[in-house]
């Protein structure tokens, strides 16, 4: 079982936490990581582009002129696709793009990413988020001493009202909580910053 320092807030060490081998040692399954992203890209998309067909388009359904005779090609109405202004053939219509994604293949592209986090040594374990203030400068402070400067996934739990608050005028930081982590987040933030007890809801729901 692999374990990790802890750190207060003052980037000083205050003891070890045993990190489960399955959670955060186990191999990293890039391909997978690849499917989970695409899926999470595509669970995410509005799907509201729309057009109008030629039923749907403002415009007479009047015949304009005679089929014969005219000397002019023959048309149906003003409304056909070959005219501007008219309806589109084939065009989009709203629809999801949200397709079924395997819980256990998630899970595993989680396991994969926070252990891909440990091995790079881009994760950090705080014993507990114990901001005094909900100011974004007395955060960024704590960043700082903590030494990260990158962008950074801040998870801790959603009743640390002070943390949401000060994270979130940061650009390039976000918070999540234990179970709101998703693979898109793990991968575009560089580092990680975890608290203790998060670590353990982590591990509880990945090791099943």
């Amino acid at each position: 079982m692999a374990t990790t320092t802890v750190y207060n807030l003052k980037n000083e060490k205050t003891g070890e936490i045993e990190l489960l081998d399955s959670v955060f040692a186990a191999p990293v399954n890039k391909h997978l990581m690849w499917e989970a992203v695409n899926h999470y890209l595509a669970a995410g998309r509005a799907g509201t582009a729309s057009t109008k067909t030629r039923g749907e388009v403002a415009g007479s359904g009047k015949k304009l002129w005679k089929q014969k005779g005219t000397g002019r090609a023959r048309v149906g109405d003003i409304r056909t696709p070959k005219w501007r202004g008219g309806g589109t053939v084939h065009g989009p219509k709203p629809r999801s793009f949200n397709y079924a994604f395997p819980k256990q293949k998630r899970r595993g592209a989680l396991r994969s990413a926070l252990s891909a986090k440990f091995e790079n040594g881009q994760l950090t374990v705080v014993e507990a988020f114990e901001l005094s203030s909900h100011k974004t400068k007395d955060f960024a402070n704590v960043l700082a001493t903590l030494n990260q400067n990158d962008r950074t996934l801040v998870v801790d739990g959603h009743d640390n009202l002070n943390l949401v608050l000060a994270s979130r005028n940061l650009p390039t930081v976000k918070f999540a909580s234990p179970l709101g982590v998703n693979i898109h987040d793990l991968l575009k933030y560089e580092n990680l910053i975890i608290s203790k007890d998060a670590v353990q809801q982590l591990q509880e729901v990945l090791a099943k």
